[in-house]
C-alpha cells in the first residue's frame, strides 16, 4: 500500500495494543492538570512520543555542535546525527538517494521553494499551473503568488458530491499548456485518499510536472516516491510525531539539479567572490545557514518510532477508528458528515444543526475532547460545501475506544444544547 494505493482495509491489526502506544506519548499517558484528554486533532499536528523526546533531548546533551564545517569530533557527531535523519527518511518514503532529500521548516516552507524557485525559472506567461478545490492553502498561495510574477494562469478542477476528485474535469483541463500540476495526496477535510497512480500518469502525458503535498499521508501510508512517479513529494515532521520546524522535500535529482537556490547563505555554496558565487549541489544548495539540526533528528527518531510500530498495522488501527467515529455521528440525529469518498483516510469532518463549528469545538473542550474548527486552510472547500467551517476530528496511532465514545457523547450534548 503506497501514497497511489486505495484506502487501508477498515480491520483492527490483531496484535495493535493501542494502550501500550498511548503509553508512550506523555501528553497522552499523563494530561496537563490530570484531566483526561481525548485528543482527536492530529492533523493539525500529533502528539510526540517519548522516544522523540528522547532523541532530541540526547542531541543536545551529547552532540550539540554546527554541522558540516567543524573539524572537531563534536561537531562530526552533530553532522552524523543530521545526515543520519536524512538517510531514514530517504529511506522511509523509498528515495534513490539521501541526496534527493531536502530539509525545510515544513510542507509550506516545501512548497515555496519549488513554486517560487523552480517555478520562477521555469514558468512563462501562458504556462498553466493546474490545482484542485481540496488543497490546503500551502498548496494554493505560493503558486498563486509564482503565477502573479511570471504571468502563468491557474486552473482549478473540482470534485464531485461524494468528495472525489473529478477525473472528468482533470482530463479536460490538462493540455499541453500545463507545466505543474500541485496535488494532494490525502485531503486534510475529507479524508479522501486521491488516486494519484491514475492521476499522475495523466499529466505526465502532457508533459507537466506533478508536486504531491503529502503533509496528512506521510503519517497514514506508505509512501514511495519511485513508484509514486510525480517529481516533487513534500511534508512536515509534526505531523508524523516528530517536531515543529522541521519538513522534506524530495526531488528527482535531476529536477533539483535545474532548481536555483531559494535562499542565498552559508552552507549552499561552492565558491564565494565579491560579486558572483558558485552553488552547491542539492540538497545543500537549498540549506542556506544553520539548519533545524535537532529537529531533524526528532524526525528521524518519529521515522524509527512509525517504521518500529509498522505503518500497515497503525493504518489498519487507524482505519477502524476512522469507521467507529463515524458511525458514532451517523448515530446523532442533526449531524452532518463530510466527504464520503470510497476511499478515505485520517479525517472526519461534520457539521452540527444550528451549532457553530467553534461552538462545537468549545463544548468538546468542557468534555476533555480536542478537536479542530475552521476553514482549515480550504477556503475553496469550504465554498464547495456551502458552509462557512466545518468541526474535524482525526484519528492517529494513539486513537483509542475511549476517544470515539467521548466524541460521540460531547456531540449529544452540543445537541441537547442547540437543539
Amino acid at each position: 500500500m503506497t501514497a497511489v494505493a486505495g484506502a487501508p482495509k477498515a480491520t483492527r491489526a490483531p496484535l495493535y495494543d493501542a494502550a501500550k502506544i498511548r503509553a508512550q506519548f506523555p501528553i497522552i499517558a499523563s494530561p496537563p492538570g490530570g484531566r483526561p484528554l481525548h485528543y482527536l486533532d492530529s492533523a493539525a499536528t500529533s502528539q510526540k512520543p517519548q522516544a522523540v523526546l528522547d532523541a532530541m533531548d540526547a542531541y543536545y546533551r551529547e552532540a550539540n555542535a554546527n554541522i558540516h564545517r567543524g573539524a572537531y569530533g563534536l561537531a562530526a557527531e552533530s553532522t552524523a546525527r543530521y545526515e543520519g535523519a536524512r538517510a531514514k527518511v530517504a529511506a522511509f518514503i523509498g528515495a534513490r538517494s539521501d541526496r534527493e532529500v531536502v530539509f525545510t521548516r515544513g510542507t509550506t516552507s516545501a512548497i515555496n521553494l519549488v513554486a517560487q524557485a523552480w517555478g520562477g525559472a521555469h514558468l512563462h506567461a501562458g504556462d498553466e499551473i493546474v490545482v484542485t478545490a481540496m488543497e490546503h492553502h500551502a498548496n494554493l498561495v505560493p503558486w498563486q503568488m509564482v503565477a502573479q510574477r511570471t504571468g502563468a494562469v491557474i486552473r482549478g478542477v473540482g470534485i464531485t458530491e461524494a468528495g472525489e476528485l473529478d477525473l472528468d474535469e482533470l482530463r479536460s483541463v490538462l493540455s499541453p499548456k500545463t507545466k505543474v500540476l500541485a496535488i494532494t495526496s490525502l485531503s486534510n477535510v475529507l479524508g479522501t485518499i486521491l488516486p494519484l497512480g491514475e492521476i499522475i500518469p495523466m499529466a505526465k502525458a502532457v508533459g507537466a510536472h506533478v508536486l504531491v503535498d503529502a503533509a496528512q499521508s506521510a503519517a497514514h501510508m506508505l509512501t514511495d516516491v519511485q513508484s509514486l512517479g510525480a517529481d516533487w513529494l513534500v511534508f512536515s515532521g509534526h505531523k508524523l510525531g516528530g517536531p515543529t520546524g522541521i519538513g522534506v522535500l524530495w526531488g528527482r535529482a535531476e529536477v533539483l539539479e535545474a532548481t536555483p537556490p531559494f535562499e542565498g547563505g552559508g552552507g549552499m555554496i561552492e565558491l564565494v567572490e565579491l560579486t558572483r558565487s558558485t552553488y552547491a549541489p542539492a540538497p545543500a544548495r537549498f540549506e542556506a545557514g544553520t539548519p533545524p539540526i535537532a529537529e531533524a533528528v526528532g524526525l528521524g527518531a518519529a521515522i524509527d518510532w512509525v517504521q518500529g510500530v509498522g505503518i500497515e498495522a497503525i493504518a489498519a488501527h487507524e482505519a477502524q477508528m476512522l469507521r467507529e467515529i463515524e458511525e458514532a455521528l451517523d448515530a446523532i440525529p442533526g449531524v452532518t458528515r463530510h466527504g464520503h469518498a470510497e476511499h478515505r483516510a485520517s479525517v472526519c469532518s461534520f457539521s452540527v444543526a444550528d451549532a457553530h463549528p467553534h461552538d462545537i469545538a468549545t463544548i468538546l473542550d468542557e468534555h476533555g475532547v480536542a478537536i479542530r474548527a475552521g476553514h482549515h486552510c480550504a477556503q475553496p472547500l469550504m465554498r464547495h460545501l456551502k458552509v462557512p467551517a466545518t468541526a474535524r476530528a482525526s484519528v492517529s496511532p494513539y486513537t483509542d475506544a475511549s476517544d470515539v465514545a467521548a466524541l460521540g457523547a460531547a456531540i449529544v450534548r452540543v445537541r441537547q444544547i442547540f437543539g
